[in-house]
């Protein structure tokens, strides 16, 4: 068999070495183009919802905002499990989905019933959905620094300018910033000029909410 092979191959060099050709392009067709993961993705297909009700205790925030979210989020479809973690003034909620649902697909019905759920939920306390990626995309850290800046405006920097440059860079997700200190505007309220004015703190209250 392998003496037929040697003589068809001597009197038919022309197609031996143009099928050595074509096999030899197709694999460096198929090396370049070849998606390579340098750690491949198993995490599990999931929608995270997060709800913020700071200065409540876990117990509230479970029977309040986690409890409701649960229940409404049952018998959605492809969904495998519904798992929930209440802590203090935070509530998470991870919607696990079958590994060959489409992730945007798996959003927007998440979305769909978060619609409904808002209802149930105490007045200011809105549920989100995280970003469309997973922790193996957790891929860079970075820090601000510079000289003569504190560590607030540092922050400021990162959350007004840095953050907002990065997350239109194409496949980023999300940028997460850690550190540093918040800015935050405190209001001081004078009770010798609001009684001056005749004016009372609910009044200052109502005021700047609106």
């Amino acid at each position: 068999m392998i003496e037929k092979i040697i003589e068809w191959s001597a009197h038919n060099r022309f197609l031996v070495l143009f099928a050595y050709l074509v096999i030899t392009g197709f694999g460096i067709y198929s090396v370049i183009n070849l998606p390579v993961d340098a750690i491949p993705d198993l995490s599990e297909n999931q929608v995270i919802i997060f709800t913020e009700w700071m200065g409540r205790s876990p117990e509230v925030i479970e029977n309040q905002v986690t409890f409701p979210i649960v229940s409404g989020l049952q018998g959605l479809p492809d969904v495998k499990a519904v798992r929930a973690n209440s802590m203090f003034g935070m509530s998470f909620v991870f919607v696990i989905f079958d590994d060959n649902t489409d992730i945007y697909f798996a959003r927007t019905r998440v979305l769909e019933r978060l619609n409904t759920i808002q209802a149930q939920l105490p007045g200011g306390v809105v549920p989100s959905i995280g970003p469309d990626g997973t922790g193996v995309g957790h891929v860079y850290w970075y820090t601000v620094e510079g000289k003569n800046y504190d560590l607030g405006t540092l922050r400021s920097i990162q959350d007004w300018y840095i953050r907002y440059k990065l997350s239109a860079v194409e496949g980023v997700a999300e940028v997460a910033s850690i550190g540093g200190f918040v800015r935050q505007y405190q209001v001081d309220i004078d009770p010798d000029k609001l009684r001056a004015y005749n004016l009372s703190t609910s009044e200052i209250s109502r005021w700047k909410n609106n």
